[in-house]
């Protein structure tokens, strides 16, 4: 009895416990309950306010007015931003060549501090990828800029890029002002980048790094000064292939499942004139005041499209054929899934006409111009349609106009006979009808390549052309590169040419490439400059800024930072004749073998008297004996 009573209070317990608790079950449900309903009341009052719009009117989203949030927030009111955030968007500019430039921007924003001291090592990671993450932590980096390019970019058909990058591999980093060995964490770092991106990045050593001391500023909150914990170095002869896009797609949240990232087919990126990929990681502010800090991991990828060349010869394109795929779904996890298209040269529709069409419209100052861009807003479910499936579609009306030929441009050759001495030549273009701005030039060239500075020159208008400021590190032997730096003003309207002659030297034999007839590359000249710019540009901070206009910091409305990089060199270097060892080495092993194998077979060949062999008569007859059983002729 008692243990029967026992076992009624028990029972009578836990019913008191599930009635005064509800299991986690039921709580999950309900949850889930209260989400579809608020997701439902939301879906009517978006549908209502569409229904409620004039579809034939077109909606302006402007960076520089207030935009209403999906929260109810506006620009001006102060809300808590998430702990972190993913965005992602696709910029598609139709270029005058009759090329297609797309742009993808991906952001996470990661409100965390790995380098702050005496906080907790960060081990959780959700949108930002832990391997990068990790590599921050350990190596103390401040900012990272890494990019990969296949092809060069054409600036003179193709204006400029949102985010320039040389040909190759370029690497350029600031470390934290605590670190002691910058040596020692460049060369680990350039080790462990080599295994993440799947790169030749363990190539780098001292021989190709350099110390910039004007050229390379912090892009984020760091204001560094101190140029000795800056590292920068190229790998101009870096081929980019699929073995360095795919651990760049894992790095995403969604990786290439979804959002996005979906249309990174490989034999379509890497079939084009141009691409590049890369990731910037720098520490950045969320608002205008600085309040909180927020470190930003930046992944771009750039690539041109030209249909002439494939083979379908027509200016109309789609993202089937420009990617074989088509956009289902945004990424789940990114809180803003934009496309663009570019439409400042088509106001009206003359010049060609987008379908599916969209009443949504932004403007935004880009590189000193104000352009205008069908935005497609991928998280609303009308983007896609009936068939769950967004494939937009250009058709041209008639010929696009001449293009308006770029501020600034730059270029760069070899000039010289022989294969002892030779100059190298860098024009710079300022293109401004009135005015001039200076520019800063920097070139890194490597040792082999003995330089004569006092045979520098910079010419302007037929003019020499003082640089207000030089700063020359020579090369070491087999140590460090040249490294040159000067700040040089372009007058208006004009062509400047800098030129200085060199030395080749004679490597050892050891030192050559497999192919050493093919040549030597040298990296790009890089011109950084301020360049004027044609509307006010804003310096006022929003979140609502599309991420191709947002990557470079503004500080005056007057001018733009722009950064120009010109072609690598090939550059013939005394090489000496690698088929005559082989040719030695050929006549060597004849000489020995008929040498030593005559001697060698004299010596072990044995002698035995051959007797001569009988008549045929006698082999007949003894034949016929053998056969009748007759004793056979001696």
């Amino acid at each position: 009895m008692a243990a029967h009573r026992c076992g009624l209070s028990v029972v009578c317990i836990l019913i008191f416990s599930s009635l005064a608790h509800p299991s986690s079950c039921d709580t999950l449900e309900k949850a889930n309950d209260n989400t579809a309903t608020k997701r439902r009341i939301s879906e009517v009052n978006t549908d209502g306010s569409v229904a409620g719009e004039d579809m034939n009117e077109r909606q302006w989203q402007s960076t520089d007015v207030e935009v209403n949030r999906s929260d109810g927030t506006k620009n001006g009111e102060t809300f808590a931003p998430a702990k972190d955030q993913f965005q992602e968007e696709l910029v598609i500019r139709p270029l005058h060549s009759g090329d297609i430039y797309a742009s993808f921007q991906f952001r996470t924003l990661w409100d965390t501090d790995f380098l702050q001291e005496g906080q907790k090592k960060v081990s959780h990671y959700r949108l930002f990828p832990k391997s990068l993450g990790q590599v921050l932590s350990k190596f103390s980096v401040q900012e990272l800029h890494i990019s990969f390019t296949q092809g060069f970019w054409r600036t003179m058909q193709w204006g400029q890029p949102f985010i320039p990058s040389p040909p190759g591999a370029e690497l350029w980093v600031w470390f934290h002002d605590t670190v002691s060995d910058v040596d020692g964490n460049w060369k680990e770092l350039t080790n462990v980048l080599s295994g993440i991106f799947c790169a030749s990045l363990n190539f780098i050593d001292m021989t190709n790094t350099v110390q910039p001391s004007a050229s390379f500023k912090p892009l984020g909150l760091g204001n560094a000064t101190d140029h000795r914990f800056l590292r920068y170095a190229t790998l101009p002869r870096e081929i980019v292939c699929t073995e360095n896009l795919t651990p760049w797609k894992k790095l995403l949240p969604c990786g290439s499942k979804a959002g996005l990232a979906v249309l990174m087919k490989s034999e379509k990126l890497f079939h084009s004139s141009f691409h590049s990929q890369a990731v910037h990681i720098r520490p950045i502010c969320q608002d205008e005041q600085c309040t909180s800090k927020a470190w930003e991991l930046r992944q771009t990828l750039n690539v041109v499209f030209d249909h002439y060349t494939s083979g379908q010869g027509k200016k109309e394109w789609s993202l089937f054929k420009m990617f074989s795929r088509t956009l289902t779904e945004a990424c789940p996890l990114a809180s803003s899934s934009k496309v663009y298209v570019d439409i400042t040269d088509n106001p009206e529709g003359e010049l060609f006409e987008l379908s599916p069409a969209t009443p949504l419209l932004s403007q935004a100052v880009v590189l000193g111009d104000r352009r205008t861009y069908s935005v497609y807003d991928l998280t609303r479910a009308e983007t896609f349609g009936q068939l769950r499936s967004f494939n937009l579609l250009l058709r041209w009306k008639g010929d696009s106009g001449d293009m308006l030929r770029p501020l600034l441009h730059a270029e760069r050759y070899v000039a010289g006979f022989g294969l002892q001495t030779g100059e190298i030549h860098t024009v710079i273009y300022n293109n401004h009808p009135y005015r001039a701005f200076p520019v800063l030039l920097m070139d890194s060239v490597p040792w082999y390549l003995q330089l004569y500075i006092h045979t520098l020159t910079v010419t302007s208008k037929s003019r020499d052309n003082k640089p207000s400021y030089i700063h020359y590190q020579p090369a070491k032997d087999r140590h460090r590169p040249h490294l040159l730096e000067m700040l040089i003003q372009l007058p208006p309207h004009s062509m400047t040419e800098v030129t200085v002659q060199f030395e080749r030297a004679l490597l050892k034999w050891t030192e050559y490439t497999p192919d050493p007839n093919h040549g030597f590359y040298v990296g790009s000249s890089v011109v950084s400059a301020l360049v004027p710019s044609m509307v006010a540009m804003s310096t006022n901070f929003t979140q609502d800024q599309p991420l191709f206009s947002s990557f470079v910091p503004v500080k005056e409305e007057s001018s733009y930072f722009v950064r120009v990089y010109t072609e690598p060199l090939l550059v013939n270097l005394p090489t000496p004749d690698f088929s005559m060892p082989y040719n030695v080495i050929c006549l060597t092993c004849t000489v020995v073998a008929v040498g030593y194998g005559s001697f060698y077979n004299l010596l072990t060949r044995t002698f035995q008297v051959d007797e001569p062999s009988p008549p045929l008569a006698k082999r007949l007859a003894n034949f016929i004996r053998r056969i009748r059983g007759v004793p056979l002729l001696a």
